[in-house]
């Protein structure tokens, strides 16, 4: 083929590509895409983006965990004596003070053993009485009063005794507390091994859950805790630290810890299954989202807007969360930062913003018209 037909195709095809490059620009980009590239191609040169504020915020460094409720204090009422009740002051789910009577046992043997035991007391202080003004006299013998005062004794320990089982037949609250569910009724014959409900005190519950040892040195008494259950959804109980355990289970590398919640209404029962939220450190960073960076080798930089015109900046970043990311150094709270259209961004470019956040993106191209006048 001659010299000038290969020429002569050469610019035949440059001037395809060219055409089909033009008609695409023209009317297959989207529209912002499309006025974005003839921007380039003018002297303007302007970049189209999106751009977001650098904020302070709290940024909390927080580890998860499971665990189980547990009452503060939690017994069970079990008699002292064997008996019928008589007497069943139990509501299932009602709050008692302490001191509260709960059960009454059938007293009237023990009541008669008090009596009987009153009256050989009294009887033995009047023979003791009458022994010791006949030993004035020495009408009776040492041996007589000293038989005489061992009676006596003997006597008061049987009252102690008569009184201490009549006690028994009466079970009152330890504490304060909620009553749970009984199984017997007014009537029905107990004894010591019967349980007749157990008593709950749940103005605070408690929360044993394992960590890793690898958090060991950063958990302490005091520490904030948040928990939820599936039972409350929506709703947080906030609490803290109480204790951790000295020893590191060899077998699962993990220790166990003890929150205390405040339950002032009994709301959280024992037993409960809830997930727990232990904040282990809170600090303020400056936060950007993580679409602002850009990664390149080993480097990370954003995109700062001033004035119209995109920087390139280096920076350090820390802590993810939320979609946020904590700027370590590199950028200042209220500087802007482009979070779309990084592709076609360049250290220098003119930009043109579409998004308005505080009136920044107005401020931002205010500047670059400016620039291009």
């Amino acid at each position: 083929m001659p010299i000038w037909k290969q020429i002569l195709t050469i610019c035949l095809l440059a001037a395809l590509a060219y055409g089909g490059y033009e008609g695409y620009n023209r009317y297959m980009l989207p529209g912002d895409e499309a006025e974005n590239g003839s921007a380039n191609r003018s002297g303007g040169r302007q970049t189209v983006i999106e751009i977001a504020l650098a904020e302070t915020a709290t940024l909390r460094q927080t580890v998860e965990a499971v665990g189980t409720t547990r009452a503060l204090q939690s017994i069970d009422i079990v008699p002292e004596a064997e008996g019928r009740i008589v007497d069943l002051a139990i509501t299932p789910g009602a709050l008692v003070e302490k001191g509260a009577v709960l059960v009454r046992l059938d007293d009237a043997i023990a009541r008669a053993d008090l009596a009987e035991a009153e009256a050989r007391l009294k009887e033995r202080e009047q023979v003791l009485t009458r022994i010791r003004q006949l030993r004035l006299s020495n009408a009776a013998a040492e041996a007589t009063l000293q038989k005489a005062e061992a009676r006596k004794a003997e006597a008061l320990a049987q009252l102690d005794r008569a009184a201490r089982r009549l006690e028994e037949r009466t079970i009152t609250a330890p504490f304060s507390g909620v009553v749970g569910l009984s199984d017997v009724d007014i009537g029905a014959r107990v004894d010591q091994s019967t349980m007749i409900a157990r008593l709950d005190d749940l103005a605070e519950v408690e929360i044993e859950f394992g960590l890793p040892e690898t958090l060991f040195s950063q958990v302490s008494k005091g520490q904030p805790v948040s928990a939820s259950s599936v039972a409350f959804p929506g709703q947080r109980f906030e609490g803290q630290i109480d204790a951790k355990d000295s020893r590191i289970d060899p077998v699962s590398r993990s220790f166990r810890t003890r929150a205390i919640l405040p339950n002032p209404e009994g709301t959280l029962p024992a037993g409960m299954f809830v997930s727990l939220e232990l904040v282990l450190s809170e600090a303020e960073h400056v936060v950007i989202p993580e679409e602002a960076l850009v990664f390149q080798a080993a480097e990370t930089y954003v995109f700062v807007i001033e004035n119209g015109t995109a920087s390139r900046r280096t920076v350090t970043t820390g802590q993810r969360r939320d979609g946020n990311v904590a700027v370590l150094d590199g950028i200042e709270a209220g500087e802007q930062v482009a979070v779309r259209g990084l592709q076609t961004l360049r250290d220098g470019s003119a930009v043109r913003v579409l998004n308005a956040p505080d009136g920044a993106a107005d401020t931002a191209q205010s500047a670059a018209e400016g620039d291009n006048t």
